[in-house]
Protein backbone atom coordinates (compact mmCIF):
# COMPACT_ATOMS: atom_id res chain seq x y z
CA UNK A 1 0.00 0.00 0.00
CA UNK A 2 3.16 2.28 0.75
CA UNK A 3 4.81 1.38 -2.39
CA UNK A 4 1.54 1.93 -4.50
CA UNK A 5 0.88 6.03 -2.43
CA UNK A 6 4.82 6.83 -3.21
CA UNK A 7 4.70 5.70 -6.66
CA UNK A 8 1.15 8.28 -7.49
CA UNK A 9 2.86 10.55 -5.19
CA UNK A 10 5.46 10.71 -7.70
CA UNK A 11 3.47 10.74 -10.32
CA UNK A 12 1.54 13.99 -8.89
CA UNK A 13 5.12 15.60 -7.96
CA UNK A 14 5.60 15.31 -11.94
CA UNK A 15 2.60 16.52 -12.88
CA UNK A 16 3.08 19.79 -10.84
CA UNK A 17 6.49 20.56 -12.04
CA UNK A 18 4.81 20.05 -15.68
CA UNK A 19 1.93 22.35 -15.05
CA UNK A 20 4.08 24.90 -13.40
CA UNK A 21 5.81 25.23 -16.69
CA UNK A 22 2.44 26.12 -18.12
CA UNK A 23 1.39 28.42 -15.06
CA UNK A 24 0.97 31.81 -16.98
CA UNK A 25 -1.27 29.53 -19.33
CA UNK A 26 -3.49 29.01 -16.35
CA UNK A 27 -2.77 32.48 -15.10
CA UNK A 28 -4.05 34.17 -18.52
CA UNK A 29 -6.81 32.20 -18.70
CA UNK A 30 -7.59 33.16 -15.12
CA UNK A 31 -7.46 36.84 -15.97
CA UNK A 32 -9.71 36.41 -19.36
CA UNK A 33 -12.12 34.89 -16.69
CA UNK A 34 -12.17 37.81 -14.70
CA UNK A 35 -13.91 39.29 -17.86
CA UNK A 36 -16.28 36.74 -18.81
CA UNK A 37 -17.49 37.51 -14.59
CA UNK A 38 -17.64 41.32 -15.97
CA UNK A 39 -20.14 40.04 -18.69
CA UNK A 40 -21.92 38.40 -16.01
CA UNK A 41 -22.24 40.98 -13.66
CA UNK A 42 -23.93 43.35 -16.57
CA UNK A 43 -25.92 40.86 -17.91
CA UNK A 44 -27.30 39.63 -14.27
CA UNK A 45 -27.38 43.45 -13.41
CA UNK A 46 -30.20 44.51 -16.10
CA UNK A 47 -31.72 41.61 -15.37
CA UNK A 48 -32.34 42.49 -11.96
CA UNK A 49 -32.88 45.67 -13.01
CA UNK A 50 -36.51 45.45 -13.59
CA UNK A 51 -37.01 42.57 -10.90
CA UNK A 52 -35.61 42.97 -7.35
CA UNK A 53 -36.00 39.05 -6.98
CA UNK A 54 -36.02 36.10 -9.68
CA UNK A 55 -36.43 32.66 -8.83
CA UNK A 56 -36.33 33.45 -5.11
CA UNK A 57 -32.92 34.76 -4.78
CA UNK A 58 -31.71 38.62 -5.45
CA UNK A 59 -28.79 39.75 -7.76
CA UNK A 60 -26.25 39.49 -5.10
CA UNK A 61 -27.13 35.76 -4.68
CA UNK A 62 -26.92 35.20 -8.16
CA UNK A 63 -23.07 36.80 -8.48
CA UNK A 64 -22.57 34.89 -5.32
CA UNK A 65 -22.92 31.70 -7.74
CA UNK A 66 -21.33 32.85 -10.36
CA UNK A 67 -18.00 33.78 -8.45
CA UNK A 68 -18.08 30.26 -6.81
CA UNK A 69 -18.51 28.04 -10.18
CA UNK A 70 -15.67 30.38 -11.37
CA UNK A 71 -13.48 29.19 -8.33
CA UNK A 72 -14.82 25.32 -9.02
CA UNK A 73 -14.42 25.27 -12.48
CA UNK A 74 -10.43 25.64 -12.16
CA UNK A 75 -10.32 23.46 -9.26
CA UNK A 76 -12.88 20.43 -10.52
CA UNK A 77 -13.53 21.14 -13.93
CA UNK A 78 -11.77 19.31 -16.60
CA UNK A 79 -10.45 21.14 -19.31
CA UNK A 80 -8.75 18.96 -22.16
CA UNK A 81 -8.21 15.10 -20.34
CA UNK A 82 -10.13 13.89 -22.83
CA UNK A 83 -7.80 14.87 -25.54
CA UNK A 84 -4.75 14.08 -23.55
CA UNK A 85 -5.75 10.91 -23.01
CA UNK A 86 -7.39 10.54 -26.72
CA UNK A 87 -4.27 11.56 -27.87
CA UNK A 88 -1.95 8.82 -26.05
CA UNK A 89 -4.44 6.37 -26.92
CA UNK A 90 -3.69 7.35 -31.11
CA UNK A 91 0.01 7.64 -30.87
CA UNK A 92 0.56 4.39 -28.83
CA UNK A 93 1.91 5.88 -25.71
CA UNK A 94 -1.12 4.18 -24.16
CA UNK A 95 1.26 0.67 -24.69
CA UNK A 96 3.78 1.28 -21.76
CA UNK A 97 1.00 1.08 -19.47
CA UNK A 98 0.43 -2.06 -20.26
CA UNK A 99 3.84 -3.23 -19.20
CA UNK A 100 4.25 -0.98 -15.36
CA UNK A 101 2.09 -2.04 -13.02
CA UNK A 102 0.59 1.44 -13.04
CA UNK A 103 -3.31 1.54 -13.10
CA UNK A 104 -3.90 3.93 -15.84
CA UNK A 105 -7.31 5.98 -14.33
CA UNK A 106 -5.46 6.38 -11.57
CA UNK A 107 -2.46 7.52 -13.18
CA UNK A 108 -4.06 10.00 -15.43
CA UNK A 109 -6.63 11.29 -12.34
CA UNK A 110 -3.39 11.81 -10.59
CA UNK A 111 -1.89 14.44 -13.27
CA UNK A 112 -5.22 15.91 -13.05
CA UNK A 113 -5.24 16.86 -10.01
CA UNK A 114 -2.27 18.09 -10.17
CA UNK A 115 -3.28 20.67 -12.92
CA UNK A 116 -6.48 21.75 -10.94
CA UNK A 117 -3.95 22.48 -7.84
CA UNK A 118 -1.82 24.94 -10.50
CA UNK A 119 -5.03 26.37 -11.78
CA UNK A 120 -7.26 26.56 -8.38
CA UNK A 121 -4.03 28.62 -7.03
CA UNK A 122 -3.51 30.67 -9.97
CA UNK A 123 -7.43 31.87 -10.43
CA UNK A 124 -7.62 33.13 -6.64
CA UNK A 125 -4.56 35.59 -7.60
CA UNK A 126 -6.94 37.56 -10.29
CA UNK A 127 -10.07 36.90 -8.07
CA UNK A 128 -8.43 38.56 -5.01
CA UNK A 129 -7.87 42.01 -6.64
CA UNK A 130 -11.27 41.94 -8.00
CA UNK A 131 -12.69 40.72 -4.34
CA UNK A 132 -12.81 44.86 -3.37
CA UNK A 133 -14.97 45.51 -6.14
CA UNK A 134 -17.26 42.25 -5.62
CA UNK A 135 -17.38 42.16 -2.26
CA UNK A 136 -19.96 44.54 -1.70
CA UNK A 137 -22.30 42.04 -3.59
CA UNK A 138 -20.70 38.33 -2.15
CA UNK A 139 -23.33 37.09 -0.06
CA UNK A 140 -22.32 33.64 1.46
CA UNK A 141 -24.24 31.72 4.00
CA UNK A 142 -22.77 30.66 7.37
CA UNK A 143 -24.17 27.69 8.42
CA UNK A 144 -21.42 25.81 8.95
CA UNK A 145 -22.16 22.34 7.79
CA UNK A 146 -22.66 23.80 4.28
CA UNK A 147 -18.28 23.89 4.01
CA UNK A 148 -18.44 20.81 5.74
CA UNK A 149 -20.94 18.50 2.82
CA UNK A 150 -19.55 21.10 0.35
CA UNK A 151 -15.94 19.62 0.55
CA UNK A 152 -17.34 15.97 -0.31
CA UNK A 153 -19.03 17.30 -2.87
CA UNK A 154 -16.81 19.06 -4.93
CA UNK A 155 -14.18 16.26 -4.65
CA UNK A 156 -17.25 14.05 -5.93
CA UNK A 157 -17.37 16.83 -8.48
CA UNK A 158 -13.77 16.61 -9.43
CA UNK A 159 -14.35 12.75 -9.69
CA UNK A 160 -17.21 13.26 -12.22
CA UNK A 161 -15.42 15.54 -14.41
CA UNK A 162 -12.54 13.46 -15.07
CA UNK A 163 -14.40 10.39 -15.48
CA UNK A 164 -16.42 11.58 -18.04
CA UNK A 165 -13.53 13.34 -19.80
CA UNK A 166 -12.12 10.06 -19.41
CA UNK A 167 -14.62 8.07 -20.79
CA UNK A 168 -14.80 10.27 -24.15
CA UNK A 169 -10.89 9.60 -24.14
CA UNK A 170 -11.49 6.26 -24.17
CA UNK A 171 -13.57 6.39 -27.45
CA UNK A 172 -10.57 6.64 -29.20
CA UNK A 173 -10.43 3.02 -28.97
CA UNK A 174 -13.25 2.73 -31.54
CA UNK A 175 -13.60 6.51 -33.09
CA UNK A 176 -10.46 8.39 -34.15
CA UNK A 177 -12.12 11.80 -33.36
CA UNK A 178 -13.57 12.08 -30.61
CA UNK A 179 -14.48 16.17 -30.85
CA UNK A 180 -18.19 15.79 -31.81
CA UNK A 181 -18.59 13.75 -28.70
CA UNK A 182 -16.64 16.36 -26.86
CA UNK A 183 -18.66 19.08 -27.78
CA UNK A 184 -21.73 17.74 -27.76
CA UNK A 185 -21.01 16.70 -23.80
CA UNK A 186 -19.59 20.36 -23.52
CA UNK A 187 -23.22 22.08 -24.99
CA UNK A 188 -24.70 19.73 -22.58
CA UNK A 189 -22.80 20.34 -19.14
CA UNK A 190 -23.03 24.56 -19.88
CA UNK A 191 -27.21 24.09 -19.48
CA UNK A 192 -27.65 21.08 -16.78
CA UNK A 193 -24.76 22.11 -15.14
CA UNK A 194 -25.56 25.09 -14.53
CA UNK A 195 -23.14 27.11 -16.11
CA UNK A 196 -25.16 29.90 -18.34
CA UNK A 197 -27.64 30.22 -15.47
CA UNK A 198 -28.61 28.68 -11.91
CA UNK A 199 -30.76 25.64 -12.76
CA UNK A 200 -33.20 26.54 -10.23
CA UNK A 201 -34.15 28.65 -12.52
CA UNK A 202 -35.27 26.24 -15.29
CA UNK A 203 -39.10 25.15 -14.97
CA UNK A 204 -39.86 22.80 -12.05
CA UNK A 205 -40.21 19.52 -14.34
CA UNK A 206 -36.67 19.89 -16.09
CA UNK A 207 -35.03 21.36 -12.62
CA UNK A 208 -35.42 17.80 -11.26
CA UNK A 209 -35.30 15.81 -14.17
CA UNK A 210 -31.41 17.70 -14.19
CA UNK A 211 -31.37 15.69 -10.60
CA UNK A 212 -30.69 12.82 -12.01
CA UNK A 213 -28.31 13.58 -14.53
CA UNK A 214 -24.39 13.85 -13.52
CA UNK A 215 -24.27 17.19 -15.04
CA UNK A 216 -26.04 18.72 -12.27
CA UNK A 217 -23.58 17.29 -10.07
CA UNK A 218 -20.61 18.40 -12.08
CA UNK A 219 -21.24 22.20 -11.44
CA UNK A 220 -24.22 22.83 -9.95
CA UNK A 221 -24.27 21.02 -7.08
CA UNK A 222 -21.36 22.14 -4.84
CA UNK A 223 -21.57 25.64 -6.37
CA UNK A 224 -25.87 25.68 -4.46
CA UNK A 225 -24.52 23.93 -1.87
CA UNK A 226 -21.56 26.98 -0.81
CA UNK A 227 -24.35 29.77 -1.75
CA UNK A 228 -27.60 28.72 -0.07
CA UNK A 229 -29.39 27.61 -3.25
CA UNK A 230 -30.64 24.38 -1.46
CA UNK A 231 -31.22 23.31 2.03
CA UNK A 232 -29.74 20.81 4.45
CA UNK A 233 -32.30 17.86 3.78
CA UNK A 234 -32.21 17.79 0.34
CA UNK A 235 -28.57 18.22 -0.26
CA UNK A 236 -27.73 15.03 2.16
CA UNK A 237 -30.06 13.54 0.03
CA UNK A 238 -28.64 14.58 -3.13
CA UNK A 239 -24.98 14.01 -2.16
CA UNK A 240 -26.25 10.30 -1.55
CA UNK A 241 -27.42 10.20 -5.58
CA UNK A 242 -23.75 12.41 -6.45
CA UNK A 243 -22.01 9.07 -4.88
CA UNK A 244 -24.12 6.86 -7.04
CA UNK A 245 -23.30 8.38 -10.23
CA UNK A 246 -19.23 8.13 -8.71
CA UNK A 247 -19.83 4.34 -8.82
CA UNK A 248 -21.56 4.35 -11.93
CA UNK A 249 -19.36 6.78 -14.08
CA UNK A 250 -16.28 4.60 -12.73
CA UNK A 251 -17.35 1.28 -13.78
CA UNK A 252 -18.81 2.60 -17.25
CA UNK A 253 -14.42 3.87 -17.38
CA UNK A 254 -13.34 0.57 -16.26
CA UNK A 255 -15.83 -1.37 -18.85
CA UNK A 256 -14.56 0.78 -21.65
CA UNK A 257 -10.65 0.13 -20.66
CA UNK A 258 -11.20 -3.31 -21.17
CA UNK A 259 -13.14 -3.19 -24.24
CA UNK A 260 -10.88 -1.04 -25.68
CA UNK A 261 -7.99 -2.93 -24.68
CA UNK A 262 -9.64 -5.97 -26.63
CA UNK A 263 -9.89 -4.03 -29.19
CA UNK A 264 -6.72 -2.14 -29.33
CA UNK A 265 -5.01 -5.47 -28.71
CA UNK A 266 -6.29 -7.23 -31.54
CA UNK A 267 -5.91 -3.97 -33.87
CA UNK A 268 -2.42 -4.11 -33.12
CA UNK A 269 -1.64 -7.28 -32.99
Amino acid sequence: MLAELTKYRQVFLVGLQSNLVYRWNFAVRGAFSLFHLAVVFILWSAVFASAPRIGGFGFGQTLTYFVTLLVLQFFVGAFNEDYQISEEIRNGLINQFLLKPINYYVYRFTIFGAARLVSGALVLLPLAAALPLLHPWLTFPGEPWRVALAIPAMAMAALIQFTIAYCFGMLTFWFLDIQGFVILSMAVESVLGGQLFPLDLMPPAIFHAAQYLPFYYQMYFPAAILTGRIGQPLAFQLIGLQACWVVVLLGIAQLLWRRGLRRHTAVGG
